[in-house]
């Protein structure tokens, strides 16, 4: 077989390769390249879910970074089991094309409970006291400590939050090689998030974007010519562009001030109840699902949600599966944005109402994605003696929470989940492989494939594989 690594750089596009990524601009001039029609939505469980089963959502089942576990009666984002992948995986294809294959998936999604051979994954430790902290977990668990004690420990803070950098990327990145030099395995895949936060934050426009460029392109540099160096054909990818924003929508309220959404009051503040409203939405960037509890409604509820500003379509049913989307875990309506807006989680309408996390960065109790977590509140005073008080509380073993998240939607600028107009903004994939023709534009499906083709599995080689 032959060794292969994928870098998955989030956020890259046609439009950002040029001059603040003088590596990038050379190494992609010289390879194939073709952009990818993009997975709706296109975030990054469903995307990667997809490049790895070459399926859509409605066979993968991941149909956003999250969605309404309806047994639970429960919104759940960034889950980690590799099981919620409800089909075959393609380091499972190649395992089975030759027994001696062996696979790194170093921080992709769902990287937990997986068969691959070695993994890594951000898992922070959630300690009984309520404080967090910074952790990894790794197959095998051995490779944690072997990695935390040349790295440090993975750094949590930069990785997702105000204090995000390009200190969580290069670490994935050092990871990456200490367990090429440890194991060799066939296939590594790599995720650089990187671009994700300014891209998110500012808009892709913005002159400070410069700079993430260029750190990008500097990591991606050394990994590039560190994997060439032992053999490897590499494959430069991203899941999806990012796009200029200014609308924030907030479908919740919307349902709320009709009377759908139905709230728990605590400490006078507000939780949203799924279990019991008749119809709420699940927000991932710009791409809601709209669960209905009571199916005589669907029509007005789809109605409400399309006649709102900065809606562009809404679907029902088998109208689903325009994007491939017609899964049991997918809402009962799938709500895009325009191009120029996304959707908030917001539920409550007073924001002296807001529930505690709000305020918070809190992935998993929010029910529905939060790009704002990505700033601290311009309105807060002397912040750092305010951040650094908090912290110390947390060492002595106090309770105290770390609100410092602004409720202003509208400090985001870029946003993703649509399939954006300019196929400029489209995400991309590079390779070298002479081995490998490449049409201008790929379907999404199709990376699983390019990915085999690069091991040197053949189509006729290729196993057929039962559901995960």
């Amino acid at each position: 077989m032959q060794k292969t690594v994928v870098l998955d750089v989030v956020g890259l596009t046609q439009s950002l390769i040029g001059k603040h990524t003088p590596f990038l601009a050379e190494w992609t001039a010289q390879a194939q390249g073709a952009t990818i029609q993009p997975v709706v939505p296109a975030v990054t469980c469903s995307v990667q879910a997809t490049y790895l089963t070459g399926q859509l959502p409605q066979a993968h089942g991941i149909v956003g970074n999250g969605w309404y576990f309806e047994e639970e009666c429960e919104v759940k984002f960034w889950r980690q089991s590799n099981k919620l992948v409800q089909v075959a995986k393609v380091w499972e294809a190649a395992k089975a094309a030759d027994p001696t294959f062996t696979c790194a998936n170093m921080g992709w999604w769902y990287n937990m409970y997986s068969s691959v051979d070695y993994a890594l994954t951000p898992r922070p430790q959630y300690l009984a006291d309520g404080r967090k902290l910074p952790d990894c977990y790794t197959q095998p668990a051995d490779l944690r400590d072997t990695l935390q004690q040349q790295l440090g420990t993975f750094p949590l803070f930069s990785y997702w939050g105000p204090k995000t950098s390009i200190k969580s990327t290069k670490w994935i990145a050092d990871a990456s090689k200490i367990t090429d030099d440890l194991y060799n395995p066939t296939l590594t895949l790599i995720y650089l998030p990187h671009l994700d936060y300014n891209l998110q934050r500012l808009g892709p426009n913005n002159p400070r974007v410069a700079q993430d460029l260029q750190e990008i392109d500097s990591i991606c540099a050394d990994l590039i010519r560190f994997y060439e160096a032992k053999g490897a054909e590499v494959i430069v990818l991203s899941e999806y562009g990012i796009t200029e924003v200014n609308n924030p929508v907030h479908l919740n309220r919307v349902l709320r001030e009709k009377g759908y959404i139905a709230v728990r009051e605590e400490r006078g503040t507000e939780l949203l109840d799924a279990g019991i409203s008749q119809a709420f939405a699940v927000a991932d960037h710009q791409v809601a699902h709209i669960y209905v509890k009571d199916k005589s409604k669907l029509q007005e509820v789809k109605q409400l949600i399309a006649q709102t500003p900065g809606v562009e379509e809404v679907l029902e049913g088998e109208e689903r599966n325009k994007y491939g989307l017609a899964h049991e875990r997918c809402g009962d309506l799938v709500a895009v944005a325009d191009k120029n807006s996304w959707f908030t989680y917001y539920f409550w309408l007073d924001d002296k109402r807001a529930p505690d996390y709000a305020r918070m960065v809190d992935i998993h109790k929010k029910p529905g994605y939060d790009p704002v977590e990505l700033f601290a509140d311009p309105k807060i005073k002397f912040l750092m003696p305010l951040v650094v008080g908090k912290l110390l509380k947390k060492k002595l073993g106090f309770r105290t929470l770390m609100d410092i998240i602004p409720l202003d939607a509208t400090l985001v600028k870029g946003s993703h989940g649509r399939i954006p107009e300019e196929k400029s903004e489209w995400p991309v994939l590079f390779t070298k492989s002479k081995h490998t023709q490449l049409p201008a534009s790929i379907q999404a499906t199709e990376v699983y494939d390019l990915i085999l083709a690069h091991l040197n599995i053949s189509q006729k080689s290729r196993p057929i594989l039962e559901k995960a």
